[in-house]
């Protein structure tokens, strides 16, 4: 299955057509509506908000950084393969193409009832909706000595900042070196995402270090995405990568560079923490309803807070619905569904009731090839949740260079679709 813009542009059109482009009423004053978080989730919603009413909405974006980096791709740099810069982008497009107001700015809480975000420099800035796509924050603390060692032991599972230092790690390790990473129990963000890491991170040593060893060591009890296609991925590097699953980490020593788990203790050279997560913070200050104290709940058809009208959560933050993944194509599809629910609303129409939604994740194994997953999902009125469906979506047979040009085809395009 190949991924291209004008699949995109057929995802759009369905959506438009389920929406059938209500016009907002003239005579009332221009809806206004709040977007907090600038990722995938929350740029799309800016977009397509401005896009599909045609100007007849404004829209403020509230982001804390100036630029956009990437996750997806992101391990392509720590693996050597691309750069920072190849994987960072701008805001510009937003406002010169669809006249979004991009706050650059901390969101500090949310007043429901006021319907406003509290910011850290502009103060609170009020909205007729609002869209909170706050993304996820690592629970380091679960970890003893973790906390503020990040620099020491990255997790580099929000691209930026860590993800050069664990490039530099990784370029700094000994040949004979040891490269440990932890991987946290499912859900985490992007669920093929350390299994993907670790490939690229051994055809780095396997062609410049190579008598290094690679220990992924796994909270869950198997690989959880792809899981024969990587199976299949780690043989090819021989005794090079080492998979534990079951490994549940502990406690952590930056000094000496150890982990510690259950029944061992593992030393290396370079160690990649990434931490169990929850829900972005904005969340718990906001006082959205919570599943497991982690993740927000949300009316599917709309994506509404639970108990806070108006209010609306998307992306990584939101408790999983079954089978579906939290990744930044399905931030960018929930993206689409609420945009729609908005300007249904703000028309005075009911949502769509049978909204769907897609996800395409790609994984590379080496410097060349990669492979998919795919899944689509529908709302189901009866179980009230968008649910798999049955017989669509896809898996790669077998990791390929085609493919792997297919993915970084996906990046560019959704990249586009996002911000552009």
């Amino acid at each position: 299955m190949s991924l291209h813009r004008r699949d995109f542009l057929r995802a759009t059109a369905a959506t438009a057509a389920a929406l059938a482009l209500p016009r907002i009423a003239s005579a009332r004053a221009r809806p206004h509506v709040v977007v907090v978080g600038g990722g995938f989730g929350g740029a799309t919603t800016a977009k397509y908000l401005r896009m599909w009413s045609e100007g007849a909405v404004d829209v403020s974006l509230i982001e804390r950084e100036t630029a956009f980096v990437s996750c997806p791709m992101s391990n392509l740099v720590i693996g050597g393969l691309k750069t920072m810069a190849d994987i960072t982008l701008d805001y510009e497009r937003l406002r010169s193409n669809w006249g979004v107001r991009v706050i650059t700015d901390e969101a500090l809480g949310v007043e429901p009832g006021r319907r406003s975000v509290r910011t850290a420099r502009h103060g609170e800035i009020a909205g007729d909706r609002l869209v909170l796509a706050p993304g996820v924050a690592f629970e380091s603390a679960r970890i003893e000595g973790l906390a503020g060692n990040e620099e020491r032991i990255p997790h580099a599972w929000k691209a930026g900042p860590q993800t050069a230092i664990l490039r530099a790690q990784l370029e700094a390790m000994p040949d004979g070196g040891v490269f440990a990473m932890t991987v946290p129990r499912a859900p985490y963000r992007c669920p093929p995402g350390p299994y993907e890491r670790a490939c690229v991170v051994a055809h780095y040593l396997s062609t410049t270090k190579p008598r290094s060893k690679l220990l992924v060591l796994d909270a869950n009890e198997g690989i959880i995405a792809k899981k024969a296609l990587f199976e299949r991925a780690f043989a090819r590097y021989g005794t090079m990568i080492e998979y534990r699953p079951n490994s549940t980490l502990l406690a952590v020593d930056a000094a000496t560079r150890e982990a510690e788990f259950e029944f061992e203790r593992v030393r290396a050279d370079v160690l990649n923490v990434i931490p169990p997560m929850r829900a972005g913070e904005l969340a718990t200050r906001s006082g959205l309803a919570l599943i497991n104290d982690a993740w927000a709940e949300v009316d599917w058809l709309a994506f509404g807070a639970r108990g806070m009208p108006g209010v609306h959560v998307i992306g990584d933050a939101v408790f999983p619905a079954p089978g579906m993944p939290k990744s930044g194509h399905m931030a960018n599809q929930h993206a689409k569904v609420v945009a729609a629910a908005i300007l249904n609303d703000l028309a005075g129409l009911p949502p769509n009731p049978t909204p769907v939604v897609m996800n395409t994740c790609y994984s590379f194994v080496d410097d060349r090839a990669a492979m998919h997953v795919a899944s689509v999902h529908q709302f189901d009125a009866a179980k009230a949740q968008l649910l798999p469906v049955p017989g669509a979506g896809g898996l790669s047979e077998e990791a390929s260079v085609a493919e792997g040009r297919t993915a970084l085809k996906w990046a560019y395009h959704i990249w586009a679709d996002t911000l552009e």
